[in-house]
């Protein structure tokens, strides 16, 4: 298994994922600090109320409810021109005033907690996220923040922590954030990411779940890089059901073709019957995920054992045609080639004779064999119609290939509602292959409403 895994690319994505979380914390974190300048301009407005009430009263920190609590007189000037540096966007002017309030004394609770709080914003704009922490966290230490003010500033110190790469303070503050509240969707992508990076797959996976929650929530699509971390630790796990669930769930999210062949190569390396392996094929085809030219070959030689030359000769046209065949499979391939090409030439030879005689039949099962020889051909219009027919009479032994044929017809015909229709009917059938019902659903999914098939 884990040379399976590691020929599909999987130990990669640990690294991808790594360089994810960067970039999200960093775009996360531009966004908050955008909110801080908002912030600014309130507590501006609030703070100046209150410098100059405090020069009627004394230089005291109210402790009852109902009032809010002002800065002491003796800082009042410095924070008032630290204010100003601010709004003009004199960053290292405001430190400056900021520093020259911290020298006055006594300091209460308060003004220790605006002047830290002034500091951190000031380091954010400048740029120096680890001094905005320090300055962050001293002002949290006074115990000045109000409830409210709390679920922001411990969503700022998450985002602070987790940029300047603190995995252990980014998962403190981060959880105190979410239990008032205060994470958003991306906010749990970065905790989950986190703990992936601290080799911590059970609460990755207990926050990606919580973030492709709240994405579905907000109706927007979960990021990618939340099923990829899943992915992973299923990967180190070994456990190939979990990679399949979460594989599929990536198909669904993206629908690219990388995920497909990963999903279909794990699903076809236990099948031992040829009939299902050819259905496994046909996904993967119709899917453009075939990346290898040895699983057109297979395909081919697999048609070619069911009697459908035609379809074989397409398969293997294909691969020459794309350049994936290497130059020591070209010999055998041209050989193969010619030889189910020969045989495809007859078989539409005897098309009329075939036609005429499924017509008169009273059963259905000629008529789809009919329209399988028709698909090899190209004439997709005259598969679905032989088909059709075939399903009307009854009397079909391989219900699952008649319906994943009209489907197929139904999409070069860039008919997908009728696709879909159909491959619905797939989940009725008794004894249809479990995985095979599986890929054709998932194929069925990723279906838009409207989109041409390229076969």
């Amino acid at each position: 298994m884990s040379n399976l895994l590691k020929a599909m690319g999987f130990w990669m994505w640990g690294l991808i994922a790594i360089g994810l979380s960067l970039s999200l914390v960093s775009v996360s974190y531009r966004m908050l600090s955008v909110y801080r300048s908002h912030d600014l301009s309130a507590s501006s407005q609030s703070s100046e109320a209150g410098s100059k009430a405090e020069v009627a009263a004394p230089p005291a920190l109210f402790s009852d409810n109902t009032h809010e609590p002002v800065i002491s007189r003796a800082i009042a000037k410095e924070i008032s021109a630290a204010q100003k540096s601010m709004q003009a966007g004199q960053w290292s002017e405001a430190l400056r005033d900021l520093e020259a309030a911290g020298q006055n004394a006594p300091l209460s609770a308060y003004d220790t907690k605006t002047i830290e709080d002034f500091r951190g914003t000031s380091y954010v704009r400048l740029n120096n996220l680890r001094a905005a922490q320090r300055a962050y966290e001293a002002a949290l230490a006074t115990g000045a923040y109000k409830e409210e003010e709390l679920v922001k500033i411990f969503r700022l110190l998450f985002q602070v922590a987790a940029t300047n790469q603190q995995p252990a303070k980014a998962i403190e503050y981060g959880e105190k954030a979410n239990d008032l509240g205060a994470l958003k969707s991306n906010d749990l992508v970065i905790m989950s990411q986190i703990y992936y990076q601290e080799k911590d797959c059970k609460n990755s996976g207990v926050w990606g779940d919580r973030a492709i929650a709240a994405f579905k929530k907000e109706r927007e699509a979960p990021k990618e890089v939340l099923y990829q971390l899943k992915l992973q630790c299923a990967s180190d796990a070994n456990d190939a059901a979990a990679m399949i669930a979460v594989l599929s769930d990536l198909v669904r999210l993206t629908n690219k073709a990388s995920y497909w062949n990963n999903l279909i190569r794990l699903e076809r390396q236990d099948e031992r019957d040829d009939r299902n392996l050819l259905m496994i094929y046909r996904v993967m085809y119709d899917t453009n995920s075939m990346q290898a030219d040895t699983d057109y070959i297979e395909m081919a030689q697999l048609l070619g054992d069911a009697a459908l030359p035609g379809e074989a000769t397409m398969v293997l046209e294909k691969a020459m045609n794309s350049g994936i065949v290497k130059d020591d499979h070209k010999e055998r391939t041209n050989r193969l080639l010619n030889a189910m090409q020969m045989r495809a030439d007859a078989e539409k030879k005897g098309l009329p004779a075939l036609d005429a005689e499924a017509s008169r039949n009273p059963a259905g099962q000629l008529d789809v064999k009919l329209g399988e020889v028709y698909f090899g051909t190209g004439d997709y219009q005259g598969a679905s119609t032989a088909i059709t027919r075939g399903l009307g009479k009854g009397q079909i032994t391989q219900l699952d290939e008649a319906y994943v044929y009209l489907a197929r017809d139904w999409m070069a015909q860039r008919n997908p509602t009728d696709a879909k229709k159909i491959l619905a009917q797939l989940r009725a059938l008794p004894n249809i292959s479990p995985r095979v019902l599986r890929l054709w659903n998932l194929y069925a999914d990723t279906i838009p409403e409207a989109r041409s098939a390229s076969l």
